[in-house]
């Protein structure tokens, strides 16, 4: 049985442990690297038979991952390890968002030691068409989709709409499904965490988080793209702007 490549998840908590230590790589008997390997052994992301494997995320293999990190920065000067293209999208992730990753690795810790991120089922759309997840790791999305479709929040949502005396279309691009499949689309919407939950932490959802959006630009909001993931509302409203062209509101 082979070992599975490195998803997201863990590499954004292997990111994590080598930002901590000053962009560092960390020795097998490093006390932090044995808890990251046997909480790596506990994620649900791999079948059960993996994850007993001796040599499945074992210690050394934590190290090495670590070395790949501080290897592959740019501010190394020493040769760089090969490792393939999720590690290096996920240094630049540290680069560029590093107080936001390491969010997202406290999440993921947070949610596993909580028992929370077992108990979830896998959502239909947390690996996308691509087959690409989001780099702050599939864990996340699944929690965030779950959240997104619980019905009493939904509707919470909703009511807080129509109690403002607002139509109920998508905040992004408009579409009102009443207006366009009469009453079989009357009072349907999606809603979207305009915030993603490892920013806004394990605090209770607050319906002003949520967004009304349409069906499809609820999944360009979720989709990931290499390096980038989790749009905003706001942000994908910009991106319709650009592709619209001069004179699109």
């Amino acid at each position: 049985m082979r070992i599975p490549t490195w998803t997201e998840d863990e590499l954004v908590l292997a990111g994590a442990l080598v930002v901590k230590n000053g962009w560092r790589e960390l020795r097998t008997r490093d006390p932090k690297v044995q808890e990251l390997s046997e909480l790596l052994r506990s994620l649900p992301l791999h079948e059960p038979a993996v994850r007993t494997l001796p040599s499945f995320r074992s210690p050394d293999s934590v190290s090495r991952k670590t070395t790949d990190f501080m290897t592959n920065h740019k501010l190394y000067r020493g040769k760089a390890t090969r490792c393939g293209k999720p590690t290096l999208l996920m240094i630049e992730a540290f680069t560029k968002r590093e107080e936001e990753m390491l969010q997202a690795a406290q999440a993921i810790e947070e949610g596993i030691g909580s028992g929370e991120l077992q108990l979830i089922a896998p959502q239909a759309d947390e690996v996308d068409d691509t087959g690409a997840t989001a780099v702050e790791g599939r864990l996340l999305v699944r929690r965030a989709l779950a959240r997104e479709r619980d019905p009493k929040l939904r509707a919470l949502k909703i009511k807080q709409v129509l109690h403002r005396g607002r139509p109920l279309r998508c905040e992004v691009c408009d579409f009102d499904f009443t207006l366009t499949y009469g009453e079989l689309g009357e009072g349907y919407i999606e809603v979207h965490h305009v915030t993603p939950l490892h920013v806004s932490g394990t605090r209770e959802t607050k319906l002003d988080d949520l967004a009304c959006l349409c069906a499809n630009c609820h999944r360009m909001c979720h989709r990931s793209r290499p390096g980038e993931s989790w749009r905003t509302p706001a942000s994908l409203r910009r991106q319709i702007r650009k592709t619209a062209g001069p004179g699109a509101r």
